[in-house]
């Protein structure tokens, strides 16, 4: 256990940040899947830039690594000219 209060103080703010992060993440997780249901070349067009901009703003926080940030987007860039 914690004894000194900056030690307490930066458990409490760490778990903050855990909790923000986890649901950041989720909702990217959410989003990912959302996109890669649709079929339509048109609409995958439209939502792309929303969808790179989600996965750049997660990998500048560091809530997700900057290569799997790449890799996501690589992957979606492919399946929208595939269509």
């Amino acid at each position: 256990m914690a004894n000194h209060k900056s030690s307490k103080k930066r458990i409490r703010a760490n778990e903050r940040r855990r909790i923000e992060n986890r649901y950041y993440a989720k909702t990217m997780r959410n989003a990912l899947r959302d996109f890669r249901a649709l079929n339509e070349k048109a609409v995958a067009e439209e939502r792309l830039p929303k969808m790179m901009s989600i996965i750049d703003k997660l990998a500048k926080r560091s809530v997700i690594h900057k290569n799997k940030a790449s890799n996501l987007k690589s992957k979606l860039m492919r399946q929208v000219n595939a269509m």
